[in-house]
């Protein structure tokens, strides 16, 4: 997974300039994804994986609604909440705010292609998974035709 850092200016830039196939504010940092090395690999035949949240995956949807869309769960919301508390990286207010967000974003799953459940301690499971789908989708008799 490769992440690349910019400016808050270079950021809003990339807004206004429409270089960004989406973009959002999440928990007060500034997320998106480049339309350009996007645009490159799908020329070339390439494979992409995007990791965004429900909204992000909406805007995409948008933009390209042919793309496959798989949405990554956990086992349960008991389970989340189990998971964030034994990160300690949130304040109580923080984890209550991300849990909400988390069962509002579970109401979101019919605009997926797909669900994984990723179980603890199981990760090796849901890679396969992922895989699983994306060798499926390339022997659909009708492939999909993605383009950006």
């Amino acid at each position: 997974m490769d992440y690349h850092f910019v400016s808050a200016e270079k950021f809003k830039k990339m807004i206004e300039n429409k270089e960004l196939l989406e973009w959002a504010n999440v928990y007060g940092n500034w997320y998106g994804v480049p339309k350009e090395p996007v645009k490159r690999a799908l020329d070339r035949g390439q494979d992409i994986i995007v990791k965004v949240d429900v909204q992000g995956a909406a805007t995409i949807k948008k933009t390209i609604p042919q793309a496959v869309f798989i949405f990554l769960v956990p086992p349960s919301m008991e389970e989340l909440a189990t998971r964030l508390k034994q990160r300690h990286t949130e304040s109580p207010s923080d984890l209550a705010l991300r849990l909400k967000t988390a069962e509002e974003e579970m109401k979101q799953l019919p605009l997926f292609d797909y669900v994984v459940v990723n179980k603890e301690g199981e990760i090796d499971r849901a890679v396969s998974e992922i895989e699983a789908i994306i060798t499926a989708e390339k022997r659909r008799v009708t492939p999909r035709e993605i383009r950006l």
